[in-house]
């Protein structure tokens, strides 16, 4: 494939697809500013990888899995700490929900340890099985069952009672 095509279909999949990797970077770090840093980040990685990706059965899951990995090394170096102070959030189109709902889950998310709200993310928002949240996460599936258990634990906890009906179904 030539380069100008390779660059042109990169394109189109990043304009159509760039919203929602917002997203889910946003939910995994709890910063408007600092998702739109990680979906640049795995845009340039996927940019890189295109070759491959675009060959790929599912290039939202390699997308995804290059997003949850540029996360992760990010909370394990710390740099993101030092060089970003905690900002003002900027306003962004929010679900139908109640406002502050939102801001007890976001914030009870962020309480979360990296790889539990990686997990967390993955298999409720992305509607991920078990198995390919092992797949994206690079680790077994009992890792990921206890993972999902341990935050949804932890989960309830920040938000009961107010949450408490409505966490009462979800089994890790």
């Amino acid at each position: 494939m030539a380069r100008a095509d390779r660059d042109a279909e990169f394109s189109e999949y990043l304009r159509a697809r760039s919203p929602w990797l917002c997203r889910v970077a946003y939910l995994l770090c709890g910063d408007w500013h600092r998702a739109d840093d990680l979906a640049q980040s795995a845009a340039v990685r996927l940019y890189r990888q295109w070759h491959r990706a675009s060959r790929a059965d599912n290039i939202d899951a390699y997308a995804r899995r290059i997003l949850v990995n540029v996360f992760l090394s990010e909370q394990q170096s710390g740099w993101f700490r030092l060089a970003f102070p905690q900002r003002a959030p900027i306003e962004r189109e929010a679900p139908a929900l109640d406002a502050d709902a939102c801001l007890d889950l976001r914030a009870a998310l962020e309480r979360l340890a990296p790889r539990q709200r990686a997990t967390v993310v993955l298999r409720y928002y992305c509607d991920l099985s078990v198995a390919q949240t092992a797949e994206v996460l690079g680790c077994s599936e009992g890792n990921v069952k206890s993972q999902t258990a341990r935050a949804l634990a932890t989960l309830r906890t920040l938000l009961a009672p107010a949450w408490a009906t409505e966490l009462e179904g979800i089994t890790g």
